[in-house]
């Protein structure tokens, strides 16, 4: 059987036999690619390329890629169909392309700053969804002249880390997830109902399987899940905590600086990510277009 290492420097062979270089970000993962010109309609064999190091490295980094929409899309499709969102905006003419900007599209103000920092959670994109994405490609637009980097964890990593019992406790067990304990807040009673009413909570495993790699990965995160099924609150208030709290340990996560046209692409079933707050008064604004996701396993 093939070594993780040996599949990793075939992977980076392939891509230098195409002129694309590969830079591992750290040992847990992310990478950044070069050499590549997304803006052009890519062969199947560098799309394949692109899409392996996804599978491998979790988060991919592409920086100076001034692409239109239409390639926008494009790369998206590379990944699968892609998927509006049920609150955020979107570009005029493009419904895929969600703007990302202050809170989940509010502009930073003194007032909505404080309330910025207070969502501003780990999270994994839709899992408030039956079938969560599996993927987003986000590009930069505008960005501060200091700060608005974007943290990465590897969630493979943060249950492997796990001790024992916990992960014996949490192996068959299911948690809930739920868009109203993010976005709730953030709308109007109106559609705070809208959004109960046609995205209720979804059940998914606390430990799922990556159906690609296989992998077992902690499937919780702090801004949708709410509860685990099953077990007294004060426990599953107790075990989300301790999860939660892996999620934050360093040495799994990348941390990536955005520059003028950078794109990020991460595996949105073996990761979760952090915005980080901490350019205000400065402007921020990416585009995000999210690939429709699959039925979470064990």
């Amino acid at each position: 059987m093939a070594t993780a290492l040996k599949l990793e420097s075939d992977l980076i062979d392939r891509a230098a036999a195409r002129g694309i270089r590969i830079e591992p970000s750290t040992l847990t993962l992310g990478a950044e690619l070069s050499g590549i010109d997304l803006d052009q309609i890519l062969s199947d064999t560098d799309g394949e390329i692109i899409r392996d190091a996804w599978l491998r490295y979790k988060v991919i980094f592409f920086r100076g890629q001034d692409i239109g929409y239409e390639s926008h899309l494009r790369l998206g499709r590379l990944f699968g169909e892609l998927e509006g969102h049920p609150v955020l905006p979107s570009i005029d003419g493009y419904p895929e392309i969600l703007i990302i900007k202050g809170v989940e599209g509010v502009n930073l103000t003194p007032d909505t700053f404080e309330g910025f920092k207070a969502f501003n959670k780990w999270h994994t994109d839709m899992s408030f969804r039956a079938k969560p994405s599996i993927a987003s490609v986000l590009r930069a637009r505008l960005l501060p002249s200091v700060g608005g980097d974007t943290i990465w964890a590897d969630t493979a990593a943060a249950y492997r880390g796990l001790p024992d019992a916990v992960k014996e406790r949490i192996d068959g067990l299911d948690a809930e997830h739920d868009i109203v304990r993010s976005f709730g807040p953030r709308v109007t009673d109106e559609k705070r109902a809208q959004l109960a009413r046609d995205l209720p909570p979804a059940t998914h495993p606390v430990v799922r399987v990556h159906p690609e790699t296989g992998e077992k990965i902690l499937y919780v995160n702090h801004t949708f899940t709410t509860r685990i099924l099953g077990i007294p609150a004060e426990e599953s208030e107790t075990l989300l905590k301790l999860l939660f709290d892996r999620i934050k340990v360093p040495e799994y996560q990348v941390r990536f600086r955005w520059s003028d046209h950078a794109i990020g692409i991460w595996d949105n079933r073996s990761t979760q990510h952090y915005a980080v707050g901490d350019y205000w008064p400065a402007d921020r604004a990416l585009e995000r277009v999210t690939v429709a996701g699959d039925v979470v396993t064990r």
